[in-house]
């Protein structure tokens, strides 16, 4: 079971809820912030430990052996999703996003998973196994709203193989909105005024 923690929202009795998975080495405690700078009263939000200890912070995979800790954290994933409901946050009211290392999760899962959501948001990331994942997209990936960013100047991940790995993403029919943003390995001002946007425009569909 992964460990997370439930960051409710200002406006009671909401069943808006934004899960976010963080980067490699991370934990729950940097995304702190993200609440206050996303200025959306009515969300709640719902951060999540990755599986595996990585030097005092956490890793969904092994980035020298990536399938192995892809397929178990997506599992622990699929069941932390599949709990949502009885916690009163029904799928079609959740935005699920990451970044970097959870950002490959968010997409992974989010394309395979069964149900619709608001929205799937990835930040500085990349698609494991990309043919793969498109011979086993969920029956409804085709309607999940899937919003990736990406830093130009990025060193750890760099954009040129992300970028290509767009059209084929769009290719299959998948529903993706692309942004490329002049930054390295961050989330920017600038990126939250697209995410918040992409958010909103999940719930007012």
């Amino acid at each position: 079971m992964l460990h997370s923690e439930l960051i409710p929202a200002r406006e009671k009795n909401s069943q808006r809820l934004m899960v976010m998975l963080h980067g490699l080495g991370d934990s729950i405690e940097g995304y702190r912030w993200l609440p206050e700078v996303m200025e959306l009263p009515w969300l709640n939000y719902l951060l999540v430990n990755a599986p595996y200890d990585y030097y005092g912070g956490h890793a969904w995979f092994d980035l020298n052996d990536i399938v192995p800790g892809v397929q178990h954290s997506r599992t622990l994933l699929f069941e932390l999703l599949d709990d949502l409901p009885s916690r009163g946050f029904p799928a079609e009211q959740i935005t699920f996003g990451g970044f970097s290392q959870g950002c490959l999760m968010a997409v992974d899962v989010g394309l395979r998973y069964p149900h619709r959501f608001a929205g799937v948001i990835g930040i500085s990331g990349w698609v494991s196994q990309l043919e793969k994942l498109l011979q086993e997209l969920s029956p409804v990936a085709r309607q999940q709203r899937l919003l990736m960013t990406h830093g130009t100047g990025d060193p750890l991940i760099r954009i040129d193989p992300v970028r290509g790995q767009i059209p084929l993403l769009k290719a299959a029919g998948l529903n993706v909105e692309w942004r490329e943003i002049e930054k390295v390995h961050t989330i920017t001002e600038e990126e939250i005024v697209l995410i918040r946007d992409f958010v909103q425009a999940g719930y007012s569909a």
